[in-house]
């Protein structure tokens, strides 16, 4: 009789608990560890006053039908993008429904991940006081976010040493209130730098928005349907990518127009070739006076932020919005999810060189990632279940080459852009694994 398959799912947000409701619907023996007190990740973050991605103001891009589970519908109550702390409560009580508290071990951090002689994976954890506990399992996934360490300028703008007010990054941010009565330059234009300039401006005495690459903000609605149930319908999926930006980028002028009738760089590049951001305010906000946009930051000197066109402003604080890297600290030195280079997983989950070395949720699609966590935890669950089996390493190889070689040609070859996936085409080659 063959021993169960035990497995370690590393993080119980929400990568972590569609791991977890995968395993326990195929009855496959696993434990969950959770370094805070309670599931949700980066969504139960800003009530319990921890830094980190989140901040108050945050509320979901995408719309609740796609973000909750599928199983476990988002209440009829709760608005189309509900706010962080109804997130929160909400990935909570999927947990209790789908009775996977049991399987969590809350105040335990994961210390080292080690593969050992015979193909087991040592997992070395500390509970909140200390006690380190080391166990041995088949199978380890690691669905502990991408969102973990803040991403600094390096360098810093010439002068920042003299500069005499704060200098932030977005995860030290938590309320626009914080910053009442003072200016403040937001740094940077993706999902953060939006978001915080936003809340900013109903606080600060004036609020600038520094943007040195021109990038696409897309309303989180078109044609009156929120822009991540169009990127999954199949009217929409079954169109080639160029008639996809077509129709996405005539959309654009109508409901907004030119970013350049904003003050606001031009994209230097189509739509879907980078990172989009997804806002409803900002230029709302920018129209109405509450943000000033600027370009690049040149330069800080005392309380002077120079600009890269000449034009100059005083702070009391920059809060640098420049995203965020992921570390796995507890993984060994050379793993194909570093933040170093490239991403080498297959089906961007599957370590070929390193046999029972998982990852869930180490995607960024253009869209809800919700759909997207649960084929890749279903389809885990069928593989360490026998239901599904992997191709040789080298043949896996071949498809993560094949991967990287389409994203250098329309992205170009990142870190970032290495974990980049188009929802519809993904969402079917995991459905069909």
């Amino acid at each position: 009789m063959e021993a169960a398959v035990t497995v370690c799912v590393i993080g119980a947000g929400l990568s972590g608990l569609a791991a977890a409701y995968a395993l326990r619907e195929r009855g496959l023996d696993f434990v969950c560890l959770e370094k805070s007190p309670g599931v949700g990740g980066i969504w139960r973050r800003p009530s319990a006053g921890e830094p980190g991605p989140a901040y108050q103001a945050l509320h979901l891009n995408s719309a609740k039908q796609l973000t909750g589970f599928a199983a476990f519908p988002m209440s009829d109550e709760l608005p189309l993008y509900p706010r962080h702390s109804d997130v929160a409560g909400y990935l909570r009580e999927f947990a209790e429904w789908a009775g996977l508290l049991p399987y969590v071990e809350f105040r335990t951090e994961v210390v080292s991940v080690r593969q050992d002689g015979h193909g087991g994976w040592t997992v070395v954890s500390r509970d909140a006081s200390g006690l380190e506990t080391r166990r041995v399992f088949d199978q380890v996934v690691v669905a502990s976010g991408h969102h973990n360490v803040p991403a600094m300028p390096d360098p810093l703008p010439p002068g920042a040493e003299s500069f005499t007010g704060a200098l932030l990054h977005s995860s030290d941010f938590m309320d626009g209130r914080d910053f009442a009565g003072q200016r403040v330059v937001v740094v940077g234009m993706g999902a953060s730098g939006v978001d915080v300039a936003a809340d900013l401006s109903r606080y600060a005495a004036r609020t600038v928005l520094s943007v040195r690459r021109g990038l696409h903000v897309i309303p989180k609605q078109l044609y009156g349907m929120s822009v991540d149930l169009i990127a999954e319908a199949p009217w929409f999926t079954a169109k080639s990518l160029e008639e996809q930006r077509d129709f996405v980028e005539q959309a654009l002028e109508v409901a907004r127009g030119r970013m350049s009738d904003y003050g606001l760089p031009e994209p230097d590049h189509r739509i879907f070739s980078s990172a989009v951001t997804i806002s409803d305010e900002i230029l709302s906000r920018i129209r109405h006076g509450a943000v000033l946009p600027k370009p690049g930051v040149a330069s800080l000197e005392g309380s002077t932020v120079r600009f890269a066109d000449g034009s100059s402003t005083e702070a009391d604080a920059v809060v640098f919005c420049t995203g965020f890297d992921w570390r796995f600290g507890f993984l060994p030195d050379g793993h194909p999810a570093g933040a170093a280079g490239p991403v080498r997983l297959y089906r961007r989950v599957v370590a070929p060189q390193w046999p029972g070395l998982l990852f869930l949720g180490l995607i960024r699609p253009v869209g809800s990632i919700t759909r997207l966590v649960e084929a890749q935890a279903q389809w885990v669950a069928r593989l360490l279940s026998g239901e599904a089996l992997l191709p040789a390493a080298d043949v896996m190889g071949k498809e993560i080459d094949g991967y990287l070689a389409g994203i250098e040609r329309r992205y170009g070859l990142s870190t970032g852009s290495s974990i980049q996936v188009d929802v519809g085409s993904y969402l079917r080659e995991l459905r069909e694994a």
